[in-house]
């Protein structure tokens, strides 16, 4: 047995009460107490085909940390108030690039928790990311916020510390088929057949299952399914198999530049369809839409915000203000302000719990329903599984580069072209 004199215990004790007070306990993660700083981790496609949207997601979790690190007596958004949360702990951001791709995302993912010690994760952007990335928090104990990434499967795991503030491809499907539906008894489109173009992702491929099961639910009949690499550098076969189906309505599950590059192949080879929905981002990107610029018109999509929803979400103004600092003057779209959403959301679960055990957090994310002025609905709530049964979005057509409501039609603010102009008669 070896005996330790009355000074060394002493020591022992004064040290482990030290390790306590800084936070490196056991579970403390990222919580330095002397500092009052917690440490997220962020995991967004910073380079990549869709690097563009995913800084912007950044700079969205961005914005939203210093509205809850400074008092902002002139947003209108919870915290903004006061200066920090839990009598003035801080928020530091740790920003990692998964490059759009699975593996680097899981590796980020453990990088941060472990190396970096941080406390929650906000990401991913892209599904086929936020999946395997999400797997290494939950194993970890740790939460793990997904603002944008829509696969209906992220919410399906049975996890205990995933949270998801987006729409998902299952609701946003079954929107799409009722907007054809609503074509056909108001405007009598005819629309029978759909087609179905897709990113072979885990996003595209959940996306477009989800199209199928709506699409025969509605009795619609799908004539196209069309695959495609994500980072193509061209089109022209899936785009030339699309034209000999010709199908009525076209679904696409298309992100970043691949979208661009779909409505260019289109032009190219003089097809479109009597009406084309897409899901996501590419469609969403406000800097794609200023790039297609004519191009880009008569095609819809579901979209969370658009600054042409300023009167539905009066708060988002002041708010957005401090993004476009961080974005060279780009505007929020559906995707970045869910991370903003994530971020604040979180923030204000740690508040309520009075404490940064994950456990009681998680908990305290799914017993609340969270005011959510940046959200279309203007509330956040979660239900087994982790997703948010309070999201919403509007199916938008774009006329003349701007955001038009169209669907439902008492959010509606403009008509829809039907069917959509041929591109030689733009």
């Amino acid at each position: 047995m070896t005996h330790r004199s009355p000074r060394l215990n002493h020591w022992i004790i004064f040290l482990a009460v030290l390790f306590m007070l800084f936070g490196f306990g056991p579970g403390a993660g990222s919580v330095l107490a002397a500092e009052k700083i917690i440490k997220i981790g962020t995991i967004f496609p910073l380079t990549g085909p869709v690097a563009t949207a995913g800084q912007r997601c950044q700079a969205a979790v961005q914005t939203a940390v210093e509205i809850i690190n400074n008092k902002h007596p002139e947003i209108k958004v919870p915290l903004a108030k006061r200066a920090g949360i839990l009598n003035g702990y801080k928020i530091v951001l740790v920003h990692a690039d998964s490059q759009g791709k699975p593996d680097v995302g899981k590796s980020e993912a453990e990088r941060l928790l472990n190396q970096e010690g941080v406390w929650a994760l906000i990401g991913s952007y892209n599904s086929s990311v936020s999946k395997p990335a999400s797997f290494v928090a939950e194993r970890m104990k740790r939460i793990f916020m997904c603002g944008a990434s829509s696969s209906a499967a992220l919410t399906q795991r049975d996890m205990n510390y995933f949270f998801r503030l987006a729409p998902t491809d299952k609701t946003e499907s079954i929107e799409f088929v009722d907007v054809l539906k609503w074509m056909n008894k108001t405007k009598k489109a005819n629309v029978k057949t759909i087609g179905i173009i897709y990113e072979n992702s885990e996003f595209g491929k959940h996306a477009a299952e989800e199209a199928k099961m709506a699409a025969a639910a509605g009795g619609f009949k799908v004539v196209a399914d069309v695959p495609f690499s994500p980072g193509a550098t061209n089109l022209n076969s899936e785009v030339q198999t699309l034209k000999k189906s010709n199908p009525d309505a076209l679904f696409g599950a298309v992100l970043g530049a691949d979208y661009s590059l779909l409505v260019r192949t289109m032009k190219q080879m003089a097809w479109l369809p009597n009406i084309a929905i897409n899901y996501c981002s590419g469609y969403q990107d406000p800097v794609i839409t200023k790039q297609l610029a004519g191009d880009a018109d008569f095609f819809m999509g579901s979209t969370a915000y658009s600054p042409q929803f300023a009167s539905l979400m009066p708060a988002v103004a002041a708010v957005e203000k401090i993004f476009k600092t961080k974005t060279g003057g780009v505007p929020f779209d559906g995707d970045s302000i869910q991370e903003a959403v994530a971020m604040l959301v979180l923030a204000q679960a740690i508040e309520k719990a009075g404490s940064l055990d994950p456990d009681k957090v998680a908990k305290t994310l799914y017993a609340n329903t969270w005011d959510s002025p940046l959200s279309l609905g203007g509330k956040v709530a979660f239900v087994k599984g982790g997703q948010n049964i309070k999201a919403q979005s509007i199916v938008t057509q774009l006329q003349g580069g701007q955001y038009k409501r169209i669907y439902p039609e008492e959010m509606a603010d403009t008509k829809i072209i039907f069917p959509m102009k041929p591109w030689g008669k733009r």
